[in-house]
Formats: structure tokens, sequence, C-alpha cells
């Protein structure tokens, strides 16, 4: 794993964390929240590509890495901020 693709991952997760939140208004964490959250779920989900098989760049920066790590990050993201919204509103009932 290098900087360059924890940075895309990182990126997606905000994205992803930000998209999933517009979708599911219901557990947002308003932008904010939900860019934080969704960074940290796409390091998380960055870093279960790399036992999946999946390419994640080692250091290269060919179009297959690149769309792997905003996939990635961007769904780990997106299920983290669904995960933690969840949680909010089912503590807050």
């Amino acid at each position: 794993m290098d900087i360059t693709s924890l940075l895309i991952q990182l990126a997606g997760g905000a994205v992803g964390g930000n998209v999933a939140g517009g979708i599911m208004k219901k557990f947002s964490l308003g932008t904010i929240g939900n860019s934080i959250v969704g960074i940290l779920g796409g390091g998380l989900g960055g870093q279960l590509l790399g036992p999946l098989g999946l390419p994640t760049g080692n250091g290269s920066l060919d179009i297959t890495s690149i769309l792997t790590n905003v996939l990635g990050g961007g769904v780990g993201g997106g299920i983290l901020m669904a995960i933690i919204g969840f949680i909010k509103k089912a503590i807050k009932k």
C-alpha cells in the first residue's frame, strides 16, 4: 500500500459517505459527519481490497488500480456511514 492509493481511497470514501447520506437522508450525519465517517470507511474499505486480491496499484497509477481504489473507498465509506447513521438513529429513539 502506498500513500497515493490511500489518498485515493480516502477521497473516494468521503464522496461515498456523502452520496450514501444523500440517498438515505434519515441516516445522514450532515455533510461534515458523512465526510468524516466516509473517510474512515474509505480507508478501511481500501485496506480490504488487497487481501481480496483486487489490484490496488502498489505505486502505479494505471486506470484499473485507480478505479479499484475509488470504488473500494466509496463503497467502504457509504457502508460505514449507513451503519453509523443507523446506530445513531437507533440510540436516539
